[in-house]
């Protein structure tokens, strides 16, 4: 029997400029996540790595030396910061499994400093600037939502947010709200052109995750411009909080560091699913070529 929908619960997103110096970027996410709690915020996310610059842009073996275990210093001092505040955290960071295999791994702690669970990113892109097939291997532990102490949500990240299948397969679990830790921007070359239309694909997908699933999105990027003057990437920020009908509820700017807000309500979500009843006519017995890469 599914549980009761949980009471209403505020969640936060940090939208931060990330450095090269990953004590530059720790002692910033901890300032804004216990800005964050003193707001109310009960469960926060951190944007994809934050805790260095965006090193998928280039191929150096050395850079895995910046690896650590899911449990390791990271995700030991914002343990720290949970326990603190009593807010729980979505923190991301470059996994080291074992010696040669690496994954972008979510670790969710919940507001005791206990780590609920971890996420590896399924979907790995690969694209100018986006090298991310060299450095981390495909999640293998599913598609999860996670219990925490004021509900349940689920993790994907960047990449997974392009994909329905992930989105329906977490929210089938139980999440009221999907969070999505993100690394996207735009390339200079392409931002006059193509910039626009970008960020509203982007929003856009998101929203409709929303909506054919019942539940919260969010969705939280970095800012600033990473790599050289007249190359790099962009971050576009826009992090952004929207509800199971897809309305936003927080939007950020593309350019400064905030932290967006918005209560959870998953009594909304029951709502919103008797209306409309997606799960209930869900054709389960035609869905078989889902499976396959293309065609029937």
């Amino acid at each position: 029997m599914s549980a009761i929908p949980s009471s209403p619960f505020t969640i936060g997103l940090i939208q931060m400029r990330c450095s090269s110096v990953k004590e530059e970027s720790m002692k910033k996410a901890v300032s804004m996540l216990e800005e964050a709690a003193s707001k109310g915020v009960q469960v926060a996310c951190l944007p994809e790595l934050f805790l260095t610059d965006y090193f998928c842009q280039r191929i150096d073996p050395a850079i895995f030396d910046l690896a650590e275990p899911f449990d390791g210093p990271t995700t030991q001092a914002l343990a720290k910061i949970a326990k603190k505040t009593g807010m729980a955290i979505v923190n991301s960071i470059f996994e080291r499994a074992a010696a040669g295999l690496y994954y972008n791994t979510a670790v969710i702690i919940d507001k005791t400093g206990e780590i609920a669970g971890i996420y590896r990113k399924m979907h790995i892109p690969h694209d100018p600037l986006f090298e991310e097939k060299y450095y981390f291997a495909p999640g293998d532990l599913g598609f999860k939502a996670f219990d925490l102490s004021v509900g349940k949500i689920g993790t994907l990240i960047c990449w997974d947010q392009w994909y329905p299948e992930g989105a329906r397969l977490t929210a089938m679990q139980g999440a009221n709200v999907l969070f999505y830790p993100t690394a996207i921007g735009w390339q200079p070359y392409e931002k006059a052109e193509f910039g626009e239309s970008q960020v509203s694909a982007w929003e856009t997908i998101q929203r409709s995750h929303a909506i054919a699933n019942g539940v919260y999105v969010a969705s939280v990027n970095r800012i600033g411009h990473e790599g050289p003057k007249d190359g790099g990437i962009e971050f576009w920020g826009h992090s952004f909080i929207c509800d199971p009908y897809g309305r936003i509820l927080a939007m950020g700017s593309h350019d400064k560091e905030e932290i967006l807000t918005a209560t959870v309500d998953p009594k909304w979500s029951e709502q919103t699913r008797r209306w409309w009843p997606f799960f209930r006519d869900r054709r389960v017995d035609a869905y078989s070529g889902i499976t396959k890469r293309f065609g029937s």
